[in-house]
């Protein structure tokens, strides 16, 4: 039986920005990476190492310069710009360190909201659908808060549910508890864990906190815009 298409594959990625003028400079050298579906896995990394710009590639917020990227067996530098907007709303999800929720929004709208961008009018089974997302993140009793009236912890738990929204095959999490003290901290990424298992929803966590990042199932190690470890050696040394 043949091994199963990996979600997403890199294969020598490279990001280089000022083409063209004296000095370009490469910021991604050469990346080859593969997440299987399911995994949940923390991406490490000095600030400068590349990791932004390679989850901006990733979320297809932009293009590499050479190589390729494979999402679900689509190699993606074969889309025009709309069918990669399309790729990018209906498998990618977003969770960041700022919620970026709308303030005057409440937290079902909130969560609402990439539906209503794919589908440009409301309808019964987005409610439905984020009723059962702000459920799963344990906030049915704030669902009609206005977003600047809950706790930043609750804050990114609705956009835990949001990121959801479309059911992407992938979650990109931008230090998604950098903002948060320990406590909310720990909560957001249990229940980040518990949405990768019950969902089988991939997770790529961007931290600095490598206690988090130990109880992720590898670890990418990235210095100068390039993985210098992954797996069992860098994870090994998050637990050390």
């Amino acid at each position: 039986m043949a091994d199963p298409e990996p979600l997403l594959r890199l294969e020598g990625v490279c990001k280089s920005y000022g083409i063209g003028t004296p000095v370009p400079v490469e910021v991604l050298h050469d990346i080859d990476l593969t997440l299987q579906a399911g995994e949940f896995i923390a991406l490490t990394g000095a600030s400068g190492s590349g990791k932004s710009t390679m989850l901006n590639i990733i979320g297809l917020l932009d293009r590499p310069t050479a190589g390729r990227l494979i999402i679900e067996g689509r190699d993606t530098s074969a889309l025009d710009d709309t069918d990669v907007t399309s790729l990018r709303g209906h498998r990618i999800g977003f969770i960041f360190q700022h919620h970026c929720l709308i303030s005057a929004f409440t937290a079902l709208e909130n969560v609402m909201m990439p539906m209503l961008v794919d589908k440009a009018f409301p309808s019964e089974a987005m409610r439905v659908r984020a009723h059962e997302l702000l459920a799963k993140v344990g906030l049915t009793k704030w669902q009609d808060n206005l977003a600047n009236n809950m706790s930043g912890g609750q804050q990114q738990r609705v956009a835990i549910a949001r990121s959801l929204a479309m059911k992407p095959g992938l979650i990109l999490a931008d230090e998604p508890t950098g903002n948060l003290d320990s406590k909310s901290a720990d909560d957001v990424f249990a229940l980040m864990r518990e949405v990768n298992q019950s969902e089988k929803t991939t997770f790529l966590i961007v931290t600095h906190n490598l206690d988090l990042a130990a109880r992720t199932d590898r670890i990418i190690d990235m210095i100068d815009g390039r993985i210098v470890q992954s797996s069992a050696e860098a994870q090994a040394n998050a637990k050390a």
